[in-house]
């Protein structure tokens, strides 16, 4: 029997259940104060990274600044382990988006001790904030944000394709601006014309190096047309999927082995891992 097939068996426990239905939940007067609670927790611990990276305010406040985001660290690694505990499978959890986004909101501060810095890449607790349409029945933006991620998934083929034409043809732009401009026009490698023509189909157009002969700058002006021209080939693509998506409305329910959110109403198991919810 696999790993995740004896977690899935494994006796619910009427403390799990409990715990599981405070931290998943969002129905319950108890499971919408811990998540409201969190929400906030989450803000505050990103306010006191933003606080900190800011030299007069990290002078003044900077050991409270820091003891602060301990704090903060010790409470969510609980939360984090909390989470893995109630749940059937902890594993098929920790394997989700939300469970990289939990792991990932508390290994920063942890690996400042070894690599100096690292605590500024806290700001990805921001990511728990997706949370927040869960917490207040928001259930048309989890409607569409399943679209997008249907629209994403169904339009991954060709906004590959499309790329590779793209790093193709900025190569190609590169290396011909670098053979026609050279070295002494700033083109010192092809590189730096590939760089140049990602900018310039890109239509930011930096300014830092442009062509200065008659050749390089016609080859300019077709790569700003062309430019223009394939910004609406992604968009396109996307808008399509999106609307071809047709989505029922879904829960804010949490299957408790893996949880998983984003079940239709009339569901009675995961679409995640099969689980009875």
């Amino acid at each position: 029997m696999s790993e995740d097939s004896e977690d899935e068996n494994r006796p619910t426990t009427p403390w799990r259940e409990r715990v599981h239905e405070i931290i998943f939940e969002a129905d319950t007067p108890e499971g919408k104060a811990f998540d409201v609670g969190l929400l906030i927790a989450i803000l505050c611990s990103v306010a006191v990274v933003v606080a900190e990276s800011v030299e007069e305010v990290r002078v003044r406040f900077g050991v409270y600044l820091l003891a602060a985001e301990w704090l903060f660290t010790i409470l969510f690694t609980i939360e984090y382990g909390m989470r893995l505990a109630c749940v059937r499978s902890p594993w098929r959890y920790a394997c989700s988006f939300f469970g990289w986004v939990d792991l990932l909101a508390v290994l920063p501060m942890y690996l400042s001790l070894f690599v100096g810095g690292t605590h500024s890449l806290i700001v990805i607790r921001t990511l728990r904030l997706l949370r927040i349409f869960r917490v207040f029945k928001l259930g048309r933006y989890l409607k569409e944000a399943r679209t997008l991620l249907i629209a994403l998934k169904s339009t991954r083929e060709k906004i590959t394709v499309f790329l590779v034409a793209i790093l193709s043809a900025v190569l190609i732009l590169g290396a011909m601006m670098y053979l026609v401009e050279g070295p002494e026009n700033g083109f010192t490698n092809i590189p730096v014309g590939v760089y140049w023509a990602i900018v310039t189909l890109t239509t930011v157009g930096y300014g830092d190096i442009h062509p200065k002969t008659a050749v390089g700058q016609i080859l300019a002006a077709l790569a700003m047309i062309l430019g223009y021209s394939i910004i609406i080939v992604p968009t396109g693509i996307f808008s399509a999927e999106i609307l071809t998506a047709r989505q029922k409305d879904i829960t804010t329910r949490s299957c408790a082995t893996c949880g998983g959110e984003g079940h239709d109403h009339d569901a009675n198991h995961c679409k995640f891992c099969g689980s009875r919810l």
